[in-house]
């Protein structure tokens, strides 16, 4: 595992079937995946710890990432299995210029396999700490 940029951040995994791009395919301001191509389109990024393979689209997206930490609408952090330079600079950004922190690690793939959407993951200066969702009341 390597920190891209660091920083703590806890939450629930949205894992991404493909690649996203921030520029035009995820808004600012509510989080929401705008790109009506992608698989998880409609669903929100907010407060998650995203998890794509590896980034997607404009070096523009950077300022998308950046804003969508300062507005709080952005993910809490970012898991990748590729480093990706334009994802990283967005969250370098926010931290220089807001103020906010948001850590982006990159994992090998047999690490990132072992996550799914919904699980709940811990990352800190020690790795990424992981527990899964446990559904009370199931309706069976």
């Amino acid at each position: 595992m390597t920190f891209l940029v660091a920083g703590k951040a806890n939450g629930e995994v949205l894992k991404l079937d493909e690649p996203l791009s921030f520029w035009g395919g995820v808004d600012p301001q509510t989080g929401e995946i705008t790109d009506l191509r992608h698989p998880q389109g409609g669903l929100s990024v907010k407060g998650k710890v995203l998890m794509m393979p590896f980034g997607r689209g404009s070096s523009s997206g950077s300022s998308v990432i950046a804003e969508g930490i300062r507005s709080g609408s952005g993910p809490a952090g970012i898991i990748m299995m590729e480093a990706d330079e334009i994802i990283a600079l967005g969250a370098i950004v926010a931290d220089e210029i807001y103020g906010k922190a948001m850590p982006i690690i990159v994992v090998e793939k047999s690490e990132y396999d072992g996550y799914s959407t919904g699980d709940l993951v811990d990352i800190s200066e020690d790795g990424v700490t992981l527990s899964r969702l446990v559904v009370k009341n199931p309706i069976f």
